[in-house]
């Protein structure tokens, strides 16, 4: 005897994801599911594919983080043709670098600024008409401006670097397409077409300052809203500071204790296995050793900043000693943090992207490398929502005959189950009654993971939303549509 409340789909994330909430007869939480409906493809039609398509063919996964993929790709592609990260010509490292941190910066403003920011701005019961990037925008212009900007300035590097800004060629197989030109180089330090990298740092710190101040206002919110323990994993250098694009994969539990301790990204299968659920087309990803109840970790920014030593930047690495100090533990498990990890993570991108701009090997065109030529290749990055894993194996005439990707968002599985549960348990009417407020805060749970379930699933779609609520006979007893 049970009563069903369904979120179908749950909406402002990447792709299609279904919410159902399953009370018993007294009106209490029994199950909760996340459910990810779309079937997922990309790893058995990529097969039979030549590997130097594959950064480019696995890309098409998003419109979002298409750079995530394409880098991911070709840092497994490198090693198919002999050359580890280490072994690429040092402008060609610097490039993807480049590259790399563009696409995590203009993908952290458009998640904060168009996602994200509607629920901090007018609160999770406002009406649905209110919480989104235009209302935003209406009340409050100036916030709104920088928001669109930065993401722009992000996506103008890119495209210089790539050719376009969503599915452009730039990584090939041992090192990089093409370099900058002075011309392109300059215009992201002038300011003359669009406002340059000193402002792009300038207006992080202003955001972070934004976000510092909504949590000491909201002090008891940010810190009990959708907390639970769970493990953090991400990636770090030989020094334990953050490192997007290429370290050693680090986990801790949920208090700071080392559950993986710094192993190369080659030998991720040696540490992970991936369950698998009958309700969900997404794959649920923990370490062996731990097993599948406790050995699943959140990935993405509150879990980069829970577990590296420090920032590499300065500004950012400030900004992290405010964070630590504000919440007063060693590790953050409060799910509405992230968004003040995303933007410590802007500014540190910001900060990367300045030294890299004023660097004068990103101008040269010493670009590829080669090697002896190998049959499997495996590259690790961290995504904007989290660590990415590109897995693939060629035969003899590189014809891909096995391919294995483990997505961010694929990570984050059970820590949106265990964030859904945690609001229905809080938050959910007793008898079951739809309030759009109430569905509002089972997706701002999810939301906060910035999850893209296309990645997820290889697959792409529009959302609307379609909620219904079954007593405990299986009768409909209410139903809701949200466009």
């Amino acid at each position: 005897m049970k009563t069903k409340v369904t979120i179908d789909p749950v909406t402002r994330v990447e792709g299609h994801g279904r919410v159902t909430i399953h009370l018993d007869e007294y009106g209490k939480v029994q199950d909760t599911f996340f459910h990810i409906v779309e079937f997922r493809g990309f790893e058995r039609f990529i097969q039979g594919r030549p590997y130097w398509e594959a950064p480019v063919l696995v890309q098409r996964l998003c419109g979002i983080c298409p750079v995530s993929h394409h880098l991911a790709a070709a840092k497994a592609i490198d090693q198919l043709v002999g050359i580890d990260p280490g072994a690429l010509s040092v402008p060609a490292q610097k490039l993807r670098r480049l590259l790399h941190y563009a696409q995590i910066f203009q993908s952290h403003a458009l998640h904060f600024f168009y996602l994200a920011s509607p629920d901090l701005l007018f609160g999770m019961d406002a009406p649905v008409e209110k919480r989104n990037v235009l209302a935003v925008a209406a009340a409050n212009k100036e916030l709104a401006r920088k928001g669109i900007l930065m993401r722009k300035f992000g996506q103008e590097i890119i495209q210089a670097i790539a050719g376009k800004k969503i599915h452009g060629t730039a990584a090939v197989p041992g090192g990089m397409h093409k370099t900058l030109t002075l011309q392109e180089r300059d215009s992201f330090l002038s300011g003359v077409a669009l406002p340059n990298i000193d402002t792009m740092l300038a207006w992080s710190q202003e955001i972070i300052t934004f976000i510092k101040q909504y949590h000491e206002q909201h002090r008891e919110l940010t810190n009990t809203f959708a907390a639970f323990p769970s493990g953090h994993l991400g990636m770090v250098d030989e020094a334990g500071n953050l490192d997007m694009y290429h370290g050693r994969l680090r986990a801790i539990d949920s208090v700071g204790n080392i559950t993986l301790p710094d192993v190369p990204t080659d030998d991720y299968q040696q540490y992970f296995r991936e369950g698998v659920e009958r309700w969900s087309y997404m794959k649920f990803p923990y370490l062996k050793e731990l097993g599948r109840e406790k050995g699943w970790n959140r990935v993405g920014p509150l879990a980069r900043i829970n577990i590296c030593t420090a920032m590499p930047t300065s500004l950012a690495e400030q900004e992290r000693q405010v964070f630590r100090a504000f919440t007063g533990k060693p590790v953050n498990n409060s799910t509405l943090y992230s968004h003040w990890a995303r933007l410590i993570e802007m500014l540190h991108c910001a900060e990367v992207m300045n030294d890299l701009l004023h660097d004068p090997e990103i101008l040269s065109d010493d670009l590829v490398r080669t090697g002896e030529p190998r049959l499997e290749g495996i590259g690790i990055i961290e995504a904007p929502r989290g660590t990415l894993t590109h897995h693939y194996q060629v035969d003899e005439k590189g014809m891909i005959t096995r391919c294995n990707l483990i997505v961010s968002t694929t990570h984050n599985n059970e820590a949106m189950n265990q964030a859904v549960k945690w609001v229905a348990s809080n938050v959910i009417s007793q008898k079951g009654a739809i309030t759009d407020g109430m569905l509002n805060q089972v997706e701002v749970a999810i939301r906060a993971y910035d999850p893209c379930l296309s990645c997820a699933t290889q697959a792409l779609g529009q959302m609307p939303l379609h909620v219904e609520v079954y007593d405990f006979t299986n009768h409909l007893i209410d139903e809701r549509y949200r466009s």
